[in-house]
């Protein structure tokens, strides 16, 4: 039977069914001005009536906030979430992530109605934040780093120092100017000198040219780890 795999951005939906190593089927869902209030939900119960075993889920919806692995005061959940972004505890779950190899955990909402959906299945499903899979996809060699992952309109990056996470954040814009202004001016208040840093992209560059382009104007070393090409590099395999 296929797994099934979801990433939700924050402007879209992508699905993949898997058979083994092999990819099934492969569809990206963006909303538009045009769309519907529910196009997310439609798309999300197309996606779940093919048939699977299984349902793996990744967030990227920048509702997020990052604290050290062993905070155990989990009801204060919501509000640290609410010091980056808006919540609403009626309409969204609270969720955890926790990534062990860099000592963090992420809290994160989901939208009650999607989390809903996803569980009246009564099928096996995993829920996971992007920062801690994209932490784990990556492998650091020392000094200070920066890792970018480029979605459709969103981004998110991560600052390491001796491979310690010094800064993890998760942005929703239309422009690719605005991405590179908020990674700069990120890096600036952390102290990591352009000359110094090394940078590493990874995701759907080939749509974020423009960023890829303004970004080597600026920083010495940069390097390209993949694309995310179709049935191949999905959700940063």
């Amino acid at each position: 039977m296929e797994k099934l795999n979801l990433l939700f951005t924050q402007d879209g939906l992508q699905y993949q069914m898997v058979r083994g190593k092999s990819v099934q089927d492969e569809q990206s869902y963006f909303v538009k001005e045009e769309s519907p209030a529910d196009f997310i939900s439609r798309k999300l119960e197309m996606a779940l009536d093919k048939k699977h075993s299984e349902i793996f889920v990744v967030s990227a919806l920048n509702r997020f906030t990052l604290m050290p692995e062993g905070f155990s005061e989990h009801e204060m959940g919501y509000d640290l979430i609410a010091f980056n972004s808006p919540v609403n505890k009626n309409e969204e779950e609270l969720m955890l992530s926790v990534n062990k190899k860099y000592g963090v955990q992420f809290y994160y909402t989901f939208p009650k109605k999607w989390y809903e959906m996803l569980k009246s299945r009564e099928l096996p499903v995993k829920f996971n934040f992007s920062g801690e899979k994209f932490l784990n996809s990556i492998s650091p060699k020392g000094g200070k780093e920066i890792h970018i992952n480029l979605y459709h309109q969103q981004c998110e990056f991560i600052a390491l120092e001796n491979k310690k996470v010094i800064l993890y954040n998760n942005l929703d814009i239309n422009s690719e100017v605005d991405f590179l202004y908020f990674i700069m001016f990120s890096i600036s208040k952390i102290g990591f000198g352009i000359k110094e840093t090394r940078f590493f992209v990874y995701g759907e560059t080939s749509e974020n040219e423009t960023f890829i382009s303004e970004l080597r104007k600026f920083v010495r070393h940069l390097k390209m780890i993949h694309d995310n090409q179709p049935k191949k590099n999905f959700i940063l395999k």
